[in-house]
């Protein structure tokens, strides 16, 4: 299968923002989890970096480096024609430190990326205790990221934690001064209700909203009927398969130590071998293997 360039995709993705319509960016933890998302034909994926960190046993605070996370990114981006955002956390240092960020996360393969107003070490954003930097130095990390990039379809997107920390308003104040200075989508995070949604998508219009559906936070889940009655454009599911997956290895193991061996029930429960090995291309990878050495055989 030969898959779409990153610039296809980043193409794909603001041709797909242009309909209007509500996309869905699934969260992918691992190259297999997003062969998977696009097999269930969402719009896109999202490599959350509170789902990375979590993959790699570690909290939501700062803890991973642009290196890992570029390689997740560059991993994740070869296995799939998705258009694919990736989580820049606060971007990974100061204002050089956002230029590096998008220059090798555009060399990953991404479409876009974020980065918030947080204070590093930074906190998960449905997490009390969170502090943000001053609208101007949030407002030069946009512009570096906007001018360091190459590719003008990749998406400079702009998240504010201001609403769990400074009140609704001053996260509307705060998302407008990024659109002055660049920024392309805006990442509300911890809105509270579908009348704030409604009203900050109103306010920053036309430049589109990101609406963050993650279990047990502090936004209230809300169907995607109701996400397009308030005007948002894209919403993400940002630790859904992480959450999921976790909790099958966590019931299977346990009861396999229990049982003293793989249940019927539990065995009933699994990806099959032939699904797996669909799903990474096995017989693809036999296959060439094979005509290579015909062909080698051929030249002898």
């Amino acid at each position: 299968m030969i898959l779409k360039t990153a610039a296809e995709k980043r193409a794909k993705l603001r041709e797909d923002l242009k309909r209007g319509t509500l996309l869905r960016y699934c969260g992918a933890f691992m190259p297999l989890a997003a062969i998977a998302v696009e097999e269930a034909r969402f719009d896109g994926i999202y490599l959350s970096g509170g789902a990375f960190a979590a993959s790699l046993g570690l909290p939501d605070i700062g803890l991973t480096t642009l290196s890992e996370v570029a390689t997740c990114a560059a991993q994740i981006a070869r296995v799939t024609n998705l258009p694919f955002i990736v989580d820049a956390d606060t971007g990974f240092g100061g204002i050089v430190n956002v230029a590096r960020t998008v220059t090798e996360f555009e060399n990953a393969g991404a479409s876009a990326l974020h980065i918030e107003d947080q204070m590093h070490p930074k906190r998960c954003g449905h997490l009390d205790g969170k502090e943000l930097i001053s609208i101007a130095d949030m407002a030069q990390k946009i512009q570096a990221a906007c001018h360091s990039r190459r590719d003008p379809n990749f998406l400079i997107i702009a998240r504010t934690d201001a609403a769990a920390v400074e009140g609704f308003d001053a996260a509307l104040a705060r998302a407008k001064a990024y659109i002055q200075v660049g920024a392309e989508m805006i990442f509300a995070e911890a809105l509270a209700s579908a009348e704030e949604f409604k009203t900050f998508a109103a306010t920053i219009a036309p430049t589109p909203l990101l609406a963050n559906m993650t279990e047990f936070g502090k936004t209230p889940i809300l169907n995607v009927d109701e996400l397009a009655a308030t005007g948002a454009r894209l919403v993400i599911y940002p630790v859904s398969t992480l959450r999921l997956a976790m909790q099958a290895i966590i019931d299977g193991i346990h009861t396999i130590h229990f049982n003293g061996y793989q249940t019927l029930h539990i065995i009933n429960k699994m990806q099959t071998r032939q699904d797996l090995y669909r799903m990474i291309r096995y017989q693809d990878y036999v296959d060439l293997d094979a005509r290579l050495a015909h062909d080698q055989q051929g030249k002898a």
